[in-house]
């Protein structure tokens, strides 16, 4: 059962963009399918523009040289700089490369070389550029020497090049000319120059600094000697009296001081000695613990006698009796001996009693002198200490200036070393090969960069396109199928080209398919056919009206090659000819027709009088002979009699094709669109915009229902080939052109 669809809504976006939102693969890779023409061409393009500049373009050659920056050779000669580098980081490196690009430097090596004369850098100038150059400069006097030198300088910086190596402290210098060997000359000179110019810079440094060690040496001289002379007044004035040691006073103050503890150390003593001779001064003379604590020889002795007479009296005493008169002359003997030593501990004692008092006696002396002089120092405390502020003052004053007095002599000594920071480690040489135009390098750009662009302009035409060229393209913006691509018919433009007339043209086109039964042409127009058979299983579907937006879109070739389709196929079929403004069907089929459609629709009984048949497919005609145009032709084309007409042709035939008029310029397909049973809507592939065919049919609600589908006419071959490239390469062999 026929069901209509929803009307078209004109206003969506799929109406005016060619691309959607996201892209997939597949899609991408139809988008380069169909645009790789482009994309090629672009590139190639572009591979030529490059290719044509590498040519004609000069070659450039560029020579290297490389400085080392190395300041650990000055260590061999001086061990503290006045004026030298500390260790190099990456900011003075960078520096130094500033410094060798500076206007300075190269203006100097310009002067030295005299550049100016060079003709790479002061060509001849000609007509045009004199003639630029006088306008510029308001016809004012030549340039200034300075001028030229300074055109010269930008030259050359705009051709040198200087890099740190790595993480070195390695500076490149390259510098590009034409002449290989002016290239090698002019980075040697700036090596040079940058060399000499360390040299001089640190000569001049070192220069200043030495002159203003000089005079500031001259000042600290002076200062020196004032503080030492302010020295010797105020100890004078002071009556101050300094010895090798320092100061009497405090010479004094110290020997009495180490006199007195001196002194304590002597009293303690004999306080010790005194002390142990009074602890056993009491006790038995003859133990050993007195001669042991008295540590005195005589008592030694006398007890060692002592105790030998001891043991010989113990022994007369057991043989002869302590009565008998050896043992009573022993013991007497025992007693002097005992006595003697009582003597030598009172005689110890007295000596250490004496010797005390004399130490107590000299202690208190000294202490007594010492502090006296401690009376006399804290008098004289105050002018101790500005004595010492001044002396410090002197001693600084001396100090600063012998500094800098040794500072002064390594500056002058420094002033006749030829040393710098940097030494030529690789001279320029002039190179064999040029560095630019890199000849690979840009043909690989090039093909890069044509293929981007083509790609970019590939996309930005598929973003910008407006026109149909698939049927996804139909059916995505339209809403209705797509019932084919009809290919260009590719004899109609050679005949043309030859000179033939428009008629010749018409009708080799209008029956196509008659010698080309198997063409995709003719394929294409039985897939109409068959959506066609298709829609009459649920609706009459005989007559089949064929309209397109715009004028010239092959809608009148497409109708008479499908009704000759359609003959050849033994169906009884007939073409009218619905376009009353230009009658292109009968100028097509019918040229010699004398009447036609309107005089059948005056007597519809007759309708067969009018009728002619074309070619050798059996195909009908009803022409339209109108010999001026009509101003009614929409009411003709919807009248009762138009209605009346199809009826009866209903009755003679299988298929009844009606060539409409477009909808666009005229209402008449619009008008008898009721009259229809359904429309198959042709669109010229590629050139037809898709807002002209929304515009058409979006207000027209009864027309989009009877569309049955539409067709893409006139597709390029070449561009229908790469958009079906993915059915494979077997997919046109089934079709047989002649």
């Amino acid at each position: 059962m026929y069901m209509p669809r929803e009307p078209l809504q004109p206003t969506g976006q799929a109406s005016s963009m060619g691309l959607p939102a996201i892209l997939t693969p597949s899609q991408i890779l139809d988008v380069f399918r169909r645009q790789w023409p482009l994309i090629v061409g672009l590139a190639a393009a572009v591979v030529v523009i490059v290719a044509a500049y590498v040519l004609t373009a000069a070659p450039r050659f560029t020579a290297n040289a490389r400085i080392l920056m190395d300041t650990r050779q000055n260590q061999l000669l001086e061990t503290q700089k006045i004026v030298g580098a500390a260790f190099i980081d990456t900011g003075v490196v960078d520096s130094q490369v500033e410094l060798l690009m500076s206007e300075n430097l190269i203006s100097s090596v310009v002067r030295t070389n005299n550049l100016v004369s060079d003709p790479e850098f002061n060509p001849k100038p000609g007509l045009v550029s004199t003639l630029l150059s006088h306008l510029s400069s308001g016809g004012s006097a030549p340039a200034s020497e300075e001028r030229r030198v300074q055109k010269v300088v930008e030259a050359i910086q705009s051709n040198l090049k200087v890099d740190r190596v790595g993480t070195t402290y390695v500076l490149s210098v390259n510098y590009t000319a034409l002449d290989p060997a002016k290239a090698a000359s002019i980075a040697n000179a700036i090596a040079e120059a940058y060399i000499l110019g360390g040299l001089e810079a640190k000569y001049e440094s070192t220069k200043r600094a030495g002159q203003w060690l000089q005079a500031r040496s001259v000042e600290l001289r002076d200062a020196a000697t004032q503080a030492d002379r302010a020295v010797q007044t105020f100890r004078a004035q002071n009556n101050i009296v300094g010895t090798s040691r320092g100061l009497m006073s405090d010479q004094e103050l110290t020997d009495v001081n180490s006199q007195l503890t001196q002194a304590k150390a002597a009293t303690a003593e004999a306080k010790a000695r005194l002390d142990r001779v009074n602890s056993v001064i009491d006790k038995d003379v003859v133990q050993a613990t007195v001669s042991e604590a008295l540590n005195n020889s005589v008592i030694t002795r006398l007890r060692a006698q002592y105790l030998d007479l001891s043991a010989q009296y113990a022994d007369w005493s057991s043989r002869f009796g302590a009565n008998h008169q050896a043992s009573i002359n022993l013991a007497n003997r025992m007693t002097e001996l005992r006595k003697s030593i009582q003597d030598e501990v009172r005689r110890i004692r007295d000596g250490s009693q004496s010797d005390y008092e004399i130490a107590r006696a000299r202690e208190q002396s000294v202490q007594t002198q010492l502090d006296t002089l401690v009376k006399q120092a804290s008098s004289s405390s105050q002018t101790q200490v500005e004595l010492r502020n001044l002396e410090s003052a002197a001693d600084t004053s001396r100090t600063l200036y012998n500094n800098f007095l040794e500072k002064y002599q390594q500056a002058t000594q420094q002033e006749t070393f030829p040393i710098t920071d940097a030494r030529i480690i690789a001279t320029a040489v002039p190179p064999d090969r040029k560095s630019s135009p890199k000849t690979l390098l840009l043909l690989a750009v090039g093909s890069v960069a044509g293929l981007l662009l083509g790609t970019g302009a590939a996309f930005a035409r598929e973003l910008m396109n407006d026109v149909f060229r698939t049927p996804g393209d139909v059916e995505d913006n339209l809403g209705i199928k797509c019932l084919g691509i009809l290919p260009a018919v590719p004899a109609a433009a050679s005949l043309e080209r030859r000179g033939n007339d428009g008629a010749d043209s018409r009708r080799y086109m209008s029956d196509f398919v008659v010698g080309n039964p198997f063409s995709r042409y003719a394929e294409t127009l039985r897939s109409i056919k068959v959506s066609i058979d298709a829609a009459q299983m649920g609706r009459p579907m005989k007559v089949v009206g064929i309209a397109s937006s715009l004028p010239k879109e092959g809608k009148t070739t497409v109708t008479a090659n499908l009704g000759h389709l359609v003959a050849m196929t033994g169906h009884r079929t007939i073409v009218i000819d619905g376009d009353l403004h230009t009658c292109s069907l009968t100028r097509t089929l019918a040229s010699d027709a004398k009447a036609g459609l309107l005089e059948a629709l005056a007597a519809p009984a007759d309708v067969a009088s009018f009728i002619q048949t074309t070619g050798t497919s059996g195909l009908h005609v009803l022409p339209a002979v109108v010999p001026q145009r009509m101003i009614n032709a929409a009411d003709v084309m919807a009248s009762t009699a138009m209605a009346e007409l199809l009826g009866k042709l209903r009755e003679s035939y299988d298929y009844v094709f009606v060539d409409l008029a477009p909808l666009m310029p005229v209402t008449d397909a619009k008008a008898s669109n009721h009259l229809l049973d359904g429309m198959v809507y042709v669109i010229e592939w590629g050139r037809t915009r898709r807002s002209a065919v929304v515009e058409s049919i979006g207000g027209a609600g009864a027309v989009y229902d009877k569309i049955l589908g539409a067709v893409l006419n006139r597709a390029e071959s070449g561009a229908l080939r790469r958009i079906e490239g993915y059915k494979g390469v077997y997919y046109n062999r089934y079709y047989v052109e002649k």
